[in-house]
């Protein structure tokens, strides 16, 4: 499945891999002399993790926090309410997640019976190779968006659940996508939408302190969300506290800690309308566009015969520094 992140040329794996074995190391090359490692078992066409140190760390802190249960189903659902697959649509399917974490998602896809290959800019793949890289059909990388290591048409079906306004640019980052797709497969983006409320113009006022602290202070710092949870559900008063510092009203103390830094530590936080995210699907020549009901998250389909993607790969090579 994988090309050079380079050059798209095809990849040979030193030492050469023996059936049935795994390659914990190795050296992934191509013709040109491009050279990508494989450590700990996931090949690596990154050096470091870049703008998103933040999410390395924290998924590989709460590396199992987020993960379904017996008796907890809530990514399946959040997987639902944001990309519109279900099982059926995923099974004996080729997926790829984009911006895996450690795994949440793709976790619930490959238990839906589709091969998943995730990728992530960060060690965060780490903690996904620990969850689920054992799985015959889970694959995992770390990439970067932009320079994703794969040929065009490869994949039946593509997501990516809060991860795009992340990157320095949103929509480029998403034109990278539709080309992946084979013709017929389908798209979901889920992104933060431009209509969060006063909270979130408060958020972004303390944001121009907290993307600056040190992670770890940050973090510990976060803490607060747990006994501040309690003070935003007080009668009457409660709104208040929530408007004073808005943290993440969940009832698990765990997720309240991982979300709260989730929302206030990356270095890029883009919110987008429902009218301009179906534009971007619209501009790749992707039909039978579908708003979900979770703002704003939209789901699309590549035509059976079209040309998507072709001038995306020079046009969203643009400055990468505004949404």
């Amino acid at each position: 499945m994988l090309a050079c992140s380079v050059c798209k040329g095809k990849l040979q794996l030193d030492p050469a891999p023996q059936s049935g074995l795994s390659i914990d190391e190795g050296t992934l090359r191509c013709a040109s002399g491009h050279i990508h490692p494989v450590v700990r078992g996931i090949p690596r066409f990154v050096s470091s993790d870049g703008y998103a140190a933040n999410f390395g760390f924290e998924w590989n802190v709460h590396n199992k926090t987020q993960l379904d249960t017996t008796s907890k189903h809530e990514s399946e659902d959040t997987f639902i309410e944001k990309t519109g697959f279900r099982p059926a649509d995923l099974r004996g399917k080729l997926v790829l997640d984009v911006g895996c974490g450690m795994g949440r998602f793709s976790d619930v896809a490959s238990r839906w019976g589709a091969t998943v290959v995730g990728i992530d800019l960060t060690s965060a793949v780490d903690a996904a190779y620990a969850n689920i890289g054992t799985r015959d059909n889970v694959h995992l990388a770390q990439a970067n968006v932009f320079d994703l290591p794969f040929r065009d048409e490869t994949f039946d079906l593509i997501f990516s659940i809060g991860v795009l306004h992340h990157t320095p640019n949103t929509r480029a980052a998403f034109d990278q996508l539709p080309r992946l797709l084979k013709p017929g497969g389908k798209i979901a983006v889920w992104v933060y939408t431009s209509t969060m409320g006063s909270w979130s113009r408060t958020s972004d006022r303390y944001r121009r302190v907290t993307t600056r602290l040190p992670k770890r202070l940050l973090y510990a710092m976060c803490h607060i969300a747990i006994p501040w949870y309690h003070l935003t559900r007080l009668p009457r008063v409660g709104p208040v506290f929530g408007r004073i510092l808005p943290i993440r009203n969940h009832p698990d103390p765990e997720w309240r800690v991982l979300d709260t830094f989730d929302w206030y530590s990356p270095a890029y936080q883009w919110k987008h309308s429902e009218s301009e995210v179906r534009e971007w699907f619209a501009s790749q020549s992707l039909i039978e566009l579908k708003s979900l009901s979770f703002p704003t998250s939209m789901q699309g389909m590549r035509p059976v015969t079209s040309d998507i993607g072709v001038g995306a790969r020079t046009e969203t090579r643009i400055a990468q520094t505004s949404s």
